[in-house]
């Protein structure tokens, strides 16, 4: 099933939160939206489990919210209290119906994280299709306390050789989702040029 995003209707900044329904009910992080445990609960009747593609506050401000209300299981990369699984590079994870590998990609945040499927990668802020800095492939911001533009440089190297022929949708942390049957590109196109953005150094808002 195609994956829902549902913070679409936050009233204020969040991430997505994508919800995945199948043999093992995903969601992708779980935003600041108030509330959107409820908004999980519309669509499905049971969660199986929350995966972190990192932990900036604007992927987890609900996060104990939708914990408290499902009996989901957590996964993520680094510690967190309520982490039930830890996630390390070349795990294997499903997400609704689809076995998607765990692919490490600090450069963002040190504990970044996507998830790779055949069909789909989940690429949190590490690339990203439009967000205001470009409007054709994107990368996460790298200009704050802790984050760094050769790492994520390399984070997005590791993708595009990691990254299945077969991926035709990539769905990001912000921003829109992007679909090869939708748009003139395909995701390793989309990536690529933002890597190669990325490579030039340049600021990726024109006021910083």
């Amino acid at each position: 099933m195609e994956p829902r995003n549902v913070t679409a209707d936050a009233a204020a900044f969040t991430c997505n939160a994508y919800l995945v329904e199948g043999e093992t009910n995903t969601l992708v992080d779980a935003g600041t939206m108030p509330d959107v445990e409820s908004v999980v609960a519309d669509h499905v009747e049971s969660l199986d489990r929350v995966v972190l593609t990192h932990q900036h506050g604007d992927h987890v401000g609900e996060l104990d919210a939708v914990l408290d209300a499902f009996d989901a299981d957590l996964y993520a990369y680094d510690d967190h209290p309520r982490r039930d699984v830890a996630l390390d590079d070349g795990d294997e994870v499903s997400i609704g119906d689809e076995p998607c590998e765990v692919v490490y990609t600090p450069g963002h945040a040190a504990d970044h994280v996507a998830f790779i499927g055949e069909s789909r990668i989940y690429s949190g802020d590490v690339v990203v299709y439009n967000d205001g800095g470009f409007d054709d492939g994107s990368f996460g911001r790298t200009d704050m306390a802790g984050q760094s533009r050769e790492r994520l440089i390399e984070s997005l190297d590791e993708i595009l050789d990691r990254l299945p022929d077969s991926v035709t949708a990539m769905y990001p942390g912000h921003g829109d989702p992007y679909r090869e049957s939708e748009g003139d590109d395909t995701v390793r196109e989309v990536i690529a040029r933002a890597r190669d953005r990325a490579a030039r150094r340049e600021p990726k808002y024109p006021e910083e």
